[in-house]
């Protein structure tokens, strides 16, 4: 295969395809394993690498395309589907909203006819293909799937990185199998997760959102499932994201600590939600240290989404901004909180560090908290998947489930990472290859009650089943105990799965998804419609 490196050095953009003034190439083939390794002769900085395989591609192929982040969709993509391109959308609508900066649209363009994954990915059908990133540490692999062309593109995302006289750097690394079951085993076999422990448990989210208070925690703890492991308190207890070390004094005037002993009293793990590298514009943060936040190129601040009042991030090349992080996960940790769910971590990674890449930036900031929090429980949630292995203890799998199967009707035109239960159920499915090998997916909550919620009764039972065959976390903002009968005996059963069953195979037909387990010694099958969001049978 013919890797191609184009570099900048001084004013100039060069591109080479084998050794020359400025580097070495050394390429290494062993069976399955390929890597490539660029020394500098000289100092320039990397601009693109890439390289390009024929594939002849079928009209009935399926293609599976891990997306950049949690929140990203991820599926098997027949012909004719693709993840939305963002550059239809009005430049106001783009800019006011950051709508490129949760994914990779902000770098990597959406084409028509390519699929692209981030890492991992497979082609089904008459011939099968897998790749899988061993190189996520330095780079993230773009893999762009051209059935058009008849050809797979792997990008290595190299972009902005600097290297000096003398130093060594792993440009590719990854796998190539001509068999889809053989590639996923042999790939995620070499990793091992932190944990292997699954939770059942309660968020404050799906019913309160930001709208939490002392008595609505309180209260929410005195009626919960004595079965949970686990109780966490989700967004809305600080004045503003960013301002961690204030808890809001409206809400909660004596503080969380006093909370914090009640759940551990009635035998529960305590949970804390974060974004511990997110700061919104109205946060004093964000007033005091501007310093602390990443910039661009003209010195402006990058707005990271339009979440809260708009939001950033904080820049971990600064000392004091990554002590700020530091003194935040530790003050939680003082205040007895065993459970950690950090949230949108994606956005310490939109402008990498200078001369790093976006996967370096990523992984200083994703081991600061592995590091910090070292003795407890952490959930990684709107991050990029491979810079957490084996780095977080449970990794979202999916965007937010949402109150409506596929949230409002305008909804369906924005980014790839938005609200979606129907999104969240496949990636759900999709992603589950990683489950139990990297971390442990976490595929979002499951909600059975009939108030609050547009789900219909179908809607909710199939998410409550996927959830509870395919996660590690089983997790819910309801209170089982106002449960009649047959709310129960649905939560009973999906304990059981959640418990003991084991997933056979799945396999995409059309918009149906036929799901084989294991029960008791017991084999089942059920089909799950993905358009409409119910079980058609089992």
């Amino acid at each position: 295969m013919k890797y191609i490196f184009t570099i900048e050095a001084g004013d100039s953009k060069l591109a080479f395809d084998c050794n020359n003034d400025y580097y070495d190439v050394v390429t290494e083939c062993s069976g399955n394993l390929n890597t490539v390794y660029l020394t500098a002769k000289k100092e320039f900085v990397l601009y693109d690498a890439s390289a390009e395989l024929d594939f002849d591609f079928s009209e009935s192929d399926l293609i599976m395309a891990n997306g950049y982040q949690s929140w990203t969709e991820t599926k098997e993509f027949a012909k004719g589907e693709n993840v939305r391109d963002l550059d239809k959308l009005p430049k106001f609508l783009l800019d006011g909203y950051a709508f490129k900066s949760y994914g990779s649209q902000h770098f990597h363009k959406v084409r028509k006819n390519v699929v692209t994954a981030f890492d991992y990915g497979y082609v089904k059908g008459n011939r099968e293909l897998f790749i899988g990133n061993l190189n996520y540490v330095n780079a993230y692999l773009i893999i762009d799937f051209c059935r058009k062309e008849n050809v797979i593109r792997i990008v290595s995302d190299v972009y902005g990185k600097k290297l000096t006289e003398g130093e060594r750097f792993c440009v590719f690394n990854y796998l190539v199998f001509q068999n889809v079951s053989d590639g996923e085993n042999e790939y995620f076999s070499r990793f091992t997760p932190r944990c292997n422990r699954k939770l059942f448990g309660y968020t404050s989210w799906y019913n309160h959102y930001q709208n939490i208070n002392s008595d609505i925690i309180l209260t929410a703890l005195k009626d919960s499932d004595d079965r949970f492991d686990l109780f966490q308190i989700d967004d809305g207890f600080e004045p503003f994201v960013g301002d961690w070390l204030n808890v809001d004094k409206n809400k909660f005037p004596e503080g969380l600590s006093p909370i914090v002993e009640k759940i551990h009293s009635s035998g529960k793990m305590a949970g804390i939600w974060l974004a511990p590298f997110a700061v919104e514009q109205k946060s004093d943060l964000f007033r005091n240290h501007p310093d602390w936040i990443v910039k661009d190129k003209n010195g402006d601040p990058v707005k990271c989404g339009a979440n809260w009042s708009g939001f950033y991030s904080l820049d971990l090349s600064n000392s004091d901004a990554a002590g700020y992080v530091k003194q935040v996960l530790s003050y939680y940790k003082e205040i007895g909180f065993d459970f950690f769910k950090l949230d949108f971590l994606y956005c310490c990674s939109v402008i990498p560090f200078d001369g790093k890449t976006r996967a370096e930036t990523a992984d200083f900031a994703y081991s600061l908290i592995k590091n910090e929090l070292s003795d407890k429980l952490i959930l990684g949630c709107g991050a990029v998947l491979s810079s957490a292995f084996e780095k977080f203890d449970y990794m979202r799998i999916g965007p937010d489930v949402s109150l409506i199967f596929d949230d409002v009707w305008y909804m369906k035109f924005m980014h790839p990472e938005r609200i979606s239960t129907k999104v969240t159920l496949q990636n759900t499915v999709y992603r589950s290859a990683m489950n139990g090998r990297v971390f442990m997916n976490d595929p979002d909550v499951f909600l059975l009650r009939d108030d609050n919620i547009s789900l219909s009764k179908e809607q909710r039972y199939a998410l409550t089943k996927i959830n509870s065959l395919f996660g590690s976390l089983l997790m819910t903002s309801d209170n089982p105990k106002s449960y009649g009968a047959d709310k129960s005996e649905v939560l009973n059963e999906a304990l059981e799965i959640f418990r003991s069953a084991k997933v056979g195979k799945y396999e995409r037909r059309g918009e149906m998804i036929v799901i084989d387990y294991v029960l008791n010694g017991r084999d089942f099958t059920f089909e799950y419609d993905t358009q409409k969001g119910v079980i058609t049978n089992g």
